[in-house]
């Protein structure tokens, strides 16, 4: 049975997941600087949606899924490596390229980089396959499925939001930019230490 601590023991590892550094809050934070606040969260809501269907593939069942067939969570684990690996790559090459305001793209067009990214984001995989299958108790309802997905859905839209408004307040933008050669090469070295080690244990 779902209980509000089940709820609450989710949220807090969802959100310590979202807000570490990953392909995904990069995305999104690239997004708000280059095209402001909107594109930033639009780019954010397509995240949050493909991570809550992973959840909801989680609790259906897709840890049994890749149990029944272990090339498939292979295949996709070595596919999300090399996803994070590219930017990690795409990272250090932009440690010193300026941030110029982009023309805004459409609403879909920023929607659908934040849903394509999760749909092969291991970090978003991992995390349903994982961690959900620790909280949640078995044979959960199917209202209590569609519960815990809404509230994945809504968490991360209202995090990656956050995120939005703050890159776009000039004060962060300014400090943000002093930075960002030191703060990429970071980012990119996380992040392909991250791709990496998929690769490996892959």
């Amino acid at each position: 049975m779902l209980t509000g601590g089940h709820l609450l023991a989710f949220n807090a590892a969802l959100f310590v997941a979202v807000a570490a550094p990953g392909p995904a809050f990069l995305l999104c934070m690239q997004a708000s600087l280059r095209g402001g606040r909107r594109e930033g969260m639009l780019t954010g809501l397509g995240l949050a949606v493909m991570a809550g269907l992973w959840t909801l593939a989680a609790l259906l069942g897709l840890d049994a899924l890749f149990a029944y067939f272990p090339l498939a969570y292979t295949a996709l684990k070595i596919v999300g490596a090399l996803v994070v690996l590219f930017f990690a790559v795409q990272t250090w090459r932009g440690a010193r390229t300026p941030i110029e305001a982009a023309p805004p793209v459409s609403r879909r067009r920023a929607f659908l980089r934040g849903f394509a990214l999760n749909l092969g984001n291991p970090k978003s995989i991992l995390f349903s396959a994982g961690v959900l299958l620790v909280i949640f108790p078995p044979g959960l309802s199917a209202g209590a499925m569609a519960l815990i997905t809404v509230n994945h859905i809504l968490l991360e839209t209202v995090v990656y939001a956050g995120l939005a408004i703050l890159m776009s307040r000039d004060a962060v933008r300014t400090r943000y930019l002093a930075f960002k050669p030191v703060l990429m090469r970071v980012m990119g070295v996380v992040l392909g230490g991250l791709g990496l080690r998929l690769l490996v244990t892959s």
